[in-house]
């Protein structure tokens, strides 16, 4: 990066889509947060976009609510709809990031077509790519992430049992509270969460990689240092 693109603030910047991918528990949250803490960029969340067309009654939100009541899962179509949408607003004019999505294989191509004749086409730009960055976290430890949580039922306070317990195990080092565990975090639904991800969502990660698009990024480091080599990635891919 030269002199000149270094001195650009980021808050400036034209920064581009952002695709963060990632197992439950790589830590996407906290890094989806840095990224546009550091940007001034909007996160897009398929969950936010949902409860947001179904509050405001939007045809989109009236047919995701009736399939959602159904019991169903809300099709491809009706997704990208959503997404097409709010991609259209102004606060996404110099970058985003999508949080959620694409979850599937057809919906990775209908946002490669999108972003091509769309977005990229209508700038300009020559070289039509996402950023895309893969936060990549072996099993076991995504296992004990997700498995060592605890929880104060009376700060909430939140521990892990591997990687930062609490001075006396079992209990608050704040009040003395027995921790709890939750529901979610027991390995049998665990593990059936991470089976889920690995048959559907893991396919991205493939299709990305064979066109040449996917980076990624050691999720067994601190967050910080996760932190720092996501802004440099992206930093290196500015449109």
């Amino acid at each position: 990066m030269d002199g000149t693109s270094a001195a650009v603030d980021p808050k400036m910047a034209i920064v581009g889509p952002i695709i963060l991918l990632g197992a439950p528990g790589a830590g996407k949250g906290t890094q989806a947060k840095a990224i546009v803490d550091h940007y001034a960029i909007p996160q897009i969340s398929t969950g936010d976009l949902f409860r947001d067309h179904i509050a405001r009654g939007t045809e989109l939100g009236r047919a995701a609510k009736s399939v959602i009541e159904a019991g169903h899962l809300v099709s491809d179509d009706l997704v990208c709809g959503m997404v097409a949408e709010r991609l259209t607003r102004s606060d996404c004019e110099r970058g985003f990031i999508l949080d959620g999505f694409p979850r599937t294989v057809p919906q990775a191509q209908w946002l490669d077509h999108w972003l091509a004749t769309e977005l990229f086409e209508k700038q300009g730009v020559t070289n039509p790519k996402p950023v895309v960055i893969n936060i990549a976290v072996a099993y076991n430890h995504l296992l004990q992430r997700l498995t060592g949580r605890r929880s104060c039922p009376t700060c909430g306070r939140i521990y892990n049992v591997y990687f930062s317990p609490p001075r006396v195990a079992g209990l608050c080092d704040v009040d003395n509270a027995s921790l709890l565990t939750r529901r979610d975090d027991c390995e049998e639904v665990i593990s059936a969460r991470l089976k889920e991800y690995e048959e559907q969502t893991a396919k991205v990660i493939e299709y990305y990689r064979n066109n040449g698009t996917l980076r990624e990024v050691n999720g067994n480091a601190d967050m910080a240092t996760i932190s720092a080599e996501a802004l440099k990635l992206i930093d290196g891919h500015r449109l």
